[in-house]
């Protein structure tokens, strides 16, 4: 199977290590926190980013606080209860849209709000759940992976049984492989390891070495330019980096056979957030007839929310528009808007895969019932 080698995040004695994104590929160098508020100021910066790695990010922040607390403090309970509870507010403020930070938080609440007895058991306890959700979204990401895979290029011949079609036939159809575009990085980088939409991509070229990738490079911040192309070309998966304004093009041209895409947060109807451009691909991908899919673990999944008009949109500020690598693109005083996600609506996406299965339309149904077989439980 391919699998990237990428290492996004680590809990290292008592420490977090990423992988500085603002720097790749250029350079490939590691950020050290040793504090909940320089995890917050890495998550806010995008030294890291994608929705499940800032989950994981947000997860070790807490532990780290109350580490601070329970080894070089007095360690009393109400100085460890004091401290969890600024950590959780202080990261759940860094950035508004990605789901998996919220969630992940929670699932830290959980545990120190049930913690009695020695603070040092607590900070344990947290370390240990921070793990657990680290190496959780790795297994959801290769399963996510292998359901993707089914959906685009279908199960090998194995096991006592023939092959299977792919579940979505490519529209149109192509003779020598799957064609893929896909929109910002939901790679290794994006997540705990392996990815979520760059997941589907190396389980479905395990199965199919013929397939190959159209990048777009995902204006402001180049994340696909810059990242997605490492990731793939680390891997020895074919890419060609592509404009946004180019998807049309080839799309128009049946030079894509499907869309892969990530989310930041999916709504109880389907309506998804992604990087923004994810909606216009969205609507090129259904004007031309081409499957577009939502890859992403069920704790991106907000149930609470009827639908994406709900979700919270991050602006981010105007100097990512406004210059590149130091250089100024545009004149003084202009303004500038800077949006970094937008929805796209459930009417345009074929389906959602989840490390618990793939959902088709309605989505409010089939999410749902998703729901009663992952750790969320029934809503």
């Amino acid at each position: 199977m391919i699998s990237s080698e990428v290492r996004t995040i680590e809990w290292r004695d008592g420490r977090v290590i990423m992988i500085d994104q603002r720097l790749l590929p250029a350079v490939e160098t590691y950020v050290t926190c040793s504090t909940w508020e320089e995890v917050a100021e890495a998550i806010s910066t995008m030294v890291i980013r994608g929705a499940p790695a800032i989950g994981v990010a947000a997860a070790m922040g807490v532990a780290l606080a109350a580490r601070t607390v329970a080894f070089t403090e007095s360690g009393a309970a109400p100085a460890m209860y004091s401290a969890l509870q600024a950590a959780t507010k202080g990261l759940f403020a860094t950035r508004p849209t990605a789901y998996n930070l919220g969630w992940a938080l929670e699932q830290m609440r959980t545990v120190w709000e049930g913690a009695v007895g020695d603070p040092r058991e607590t900070a344990r306890a947290l370390e240990r759940r921070a793990l657990e959700i680290m190496g959780g979204d790795v297994d959801s990401c290769r399963q996510i992976g292998e359901y993707g895979a089914d959906l685009i290029v279908g199960r090998p011949a194995g096991g006592g049984g023939p092959a299977t079609a792919p579940l979505i036939p490519a529209a149109p159809c192509f003779d020598d492989g799957p064609r893929i575009l896909t929109h910002c990085n939901a790679g290794a980088l994006a997540t705990a390891g392996y990815g979520t939409a760059l997941g589907v991509i190396r389980s479905s070229f395990a199965r199919d070495r013929r397939l190959r990738v159209l990048a777009d490079e995902t204006r402001p911040l180049l994340q696909g330019a810059r990242l997605t192309a490492w990731e793939l070309k680390r891997d020895g998966i074919p890419v060609e980096i592509i404009t946004d304004s180019m998807a049309g093009f080839y799309l128009g041209r049946g030079e894509v056979s499907h869309v892969v895409v990530g989310a930041d947060r999916i709504t109880a109807n389907g309506d998804t957030a992604n990087k923004i451009g994810t909606y216009a691909v969205s609507v090129l991908a259904r004007e031309h007839g081409v499957p577009f899919l939502v890859a992403a673990p069920f704790s991106t999944i907000d149930l609470s929310l009827e639908d994406g008009s709900l979700i919270p949109i991050e602006e981010r500020e105007a100097t990512e528009v406004t210059t590149l690598g130091g250089n100024r693109l545009t004149p003084e005083g202009v303004g500038v808007r800077n949006p970094a996600f937008d929805v796209t609506p459930a009417s345009h996406i074929s389906a959602i895969i989840t490390e618990g299965g793939i959902a088709f339309p309605p989505y409010r149904q089939s999410l749902a019932a998703l729901a009663c077989n992952t750790e969320g439980g029934c809503p």
